[in-house]
């Protein structure tokens, strides 16, 4: 019997103990982040899968995974021999979580969470789910606590400042725009606990969450004080003294949970109900007012001003110099037979650190070569990587969190002689890629509305790709960042319908994954600007902020329209005369000139 088997007949003893019959465990921490630390890893500890993204549910004798499109191979191989069966998220007669739990919990059952880790909107519809049946919602206890003896402490790494030359913004600016907004919503209380929000409040960072900068923590925002709930040790006296000069003042992690008990009854408390956990919120007097809206921190955060976006032109620039002599190496190395898809992810690293402003990686870095690249978020492990052969695609998707923000680049790179297929399906792909960076638009315009740029020459074709065109990216914060995205589907991502921004960073990745033979994409991130207005609109247009070459073997030129091409060439220029100059020497100088001399 498998480890993780073992570990859910566990679990399912102890619900048998408190009569429960269903158990969820999402990939959630306390504050609904998209990325989680290892303590908040139950999902993965009990099924064995290791995505960011999946919801596990445990029955009296059976177990389900939810997971999207991105994960469905992956998935696959590493519920083998666990007992859990594959739910995959929006396949023909695969009923979602919530459709399953409401067709197979029966009049008076039990279902049961960790109340911390969903959000209140979540929480309130399985009490009414289990209301209507009945039946009970029991939310109060973590029934991993008696289980995983081993689990890792929560993190508290140390916090530290980012200086207001990188944000442009003082925390008390920022302060004061939260309470101006609160004011609207006529709210004397504000309740944040998205981590990226608060850390882009009180111009903060961490690194509780790897790759994420960010700090566990909550705020509580008053029209005369703020609380900040840290963890002992995390923020130095330097930083406390910092943060007390804008009305700052810090109170124990877990002392929220009793503090908000005792908020004034006529309290208004603006919360954002898709975030705040539901503990949180059943903690709350029966008689405050709740106002439910996006934390007015969001769209600000999403909008970059004019400090942060030179700052993250220069990141960009500092990116462009480590992927291209990345991609030299790779080239010039892959014919030795030395390299393999982990050791090449960390000469990757070995390249963006070389530069002082580097702080850490972005994210786990994709590096996967040839039927790999078909599990769009593969990342290799030391212990469990192909070894990458002179024929066919390689595929790197990696980015660094700099001072002077982040970055998210994914290249398709020829390693060896390309089929004709390989090189058709890569130039569609690029020419979503270029449609979508060209496109100008009037205000008002979601990432919905902008997809089929990106689709089109793919869906011409018969084919398509199973994740979202693009998303918002931080300042030195979290790599996927809302409210905006690009994804024709609004249904599943409702940002898509939110009008793109001024400052908006956003990434433009479109991609084809054949499952046992390749995978491609390409992704550049796009800085949304203000173009002409006139009479008809206010109209917007992208600046393309990423500048490393696209792979010039792969391209069929015929493909590509003319105004495609001259968008191409006239890229490639740009890229020859910013990185360049940066170049260590004549070989890798004399390599980027060959990669982006003009195409005909």
């Amino acid at each position: 019997m498998s480890e993780n088997r073992e570990r859910i007949l566990k679990l399912q003893e102890k619900m048998q103990e408190l009569n429960i019959d269903m158990y969820l465990v999402p990939t959630a921490d306390f504050h609904q982040s998209e990325y989680v630390g290892d303590y908040f890893k139950a999902r993965k500890w009990l099924s064995g899968f290791s995505g960011s993204a999946g919801t596990l549910l445990v029955t009296d004798d059976q177990a389900y995974l939810w997971t999207d499109g991105r994960y469905f191979i992956q998935a696959a191989k590493e519920l083998e021999d666990t007992g859990v069966t594959l739910m995959k998220m929006r396949e023909p007669g695969v009923p979602t979580v919530d459709e399953f739990l409401e067709m197979n919990l029966v009049k008076g059952s039990c279902l049961a969470c960790d109340g911390r880790v969903i959000s209140v909107s979540q929480g309130k519809a399985y009490k009414k789910m289990m209301e209507d049946k009945e039946g009970r919602f029991y939310c109060q206890e973590d029934l991993l606590d008696g289980i995983w003896n081993d689990r890792p402490e929560l993190s508290k790494e140390p916090a530290y400042l980012v200086d207001i030359k990188y944000v442009g913004t003082s925390r008390e600016e920022k302060i004061e725009m939260v309470r101006r907004a609160m004011k609207k919503y006529e709210a004397d209380v504000h309740i944040l606990s998205s981590l990226d929000d608060i850390a882009w409040l009180l111009n903060i960072r961490g690194n509780d969450i790897i790759y994420n900068p960010v700090v566990l923590s909550y705020v509580i925002v008053k029209a005369d004080e703020v609380i900040f709930y840290v963890q002992d040790g995390v923020v130095s006296d330097e930083i406390k003294n910092e943060l007390e000069k804008a009305g700052v003042v810090l109170r124990p992690y877990f002392a929220i949970y009793e503090e908000v008990k005792t908020l004034a009854k006529d309290s208004k408390i603006l919360l954002d109900e898709g975030v705040v956990n539901y503990t949180l919120f059943e903690n709350l007097p029966e008689e405050v007012t709740t106002v439910n809206a996006m934390n007015p921190t969001k769209p600000a955060k999403a909008m970059k001003n004019a400090v942060e976006m030179e700052n993250e032109r220069i990141a960009h620039i500092k990116d462009a110099r480590a992927m291209c002599r990345f991609i030299y190496w790779l080239k010039k190395t892959v014919p030795e037979g030395t390299v393999d898809e982990y050791n090449a992810a960390e000469k990757s690293r070995e390249f963006r650190e070389e530069d002082k402003d580097c702080l850490d990686l972005s994210f786990e870095t994709i590096c996967a070569y040839g039927s790999n690249a078909a599990m769009c978020h593969y990342a290799p492990s030391k212990e469990d990587c192909a070894k990458v052969e002179s024929k066919g695609f390689f595929l790197i998707d990696s980015g660094g969190q700099y001072w002077q923000g982040t970055t998210d680049i994914t290249r398709t790179i020829a390693v060896g002689p390309l089929s004709e297929e390989e090189k058709k399906h890569f130039t569609l792909v690029l020419k979503g890629n270029i449609r979508l960076a060209m496109a100008k638009f009037p205000y008002g315009v979601g990432g919905a509305h902008l997809d089929i740029l990106a689709r089109g020459a793919l869906w011409d074709a018969g084919l398509d790709f199973n994740h979202g065109t693009g998303h918002g990216v931080g300042y030195l914060l979290n790599v996927h960042e809302g409210p905006q995205n690009i994804n024709w589907n609004s249904g599943i991502r409702p940002g898509g319908m939110i009008p793109l921004e001024e400052g908006v960073l956003i990434s433009d990745e479109p991609g084809l994954y054949l499952e046992g033979k390749y995978g491609i994409r390409c992704e550049n991130l796009l800085m949304c600007k203000k173009a002409e207005k006139n009479d008809y609109a206010q109209f917007m247009n992208f600046e393309v902020v990423t500048l490393v070459p696209f792979e010039r073997e792969a391209i069929i030129p015929e493909l590509l329209g003319e105004t495609e091409l001259k968008w191409l060439n006239e890229y490639h220029k740009h890229v020859y005369e910013v990185v360049e100059p940066l170049l260590e020497n004549k070989e890798e100088k004399e390599w980027l000139k060959e990669a982006t001399a003009e195409i005909k």
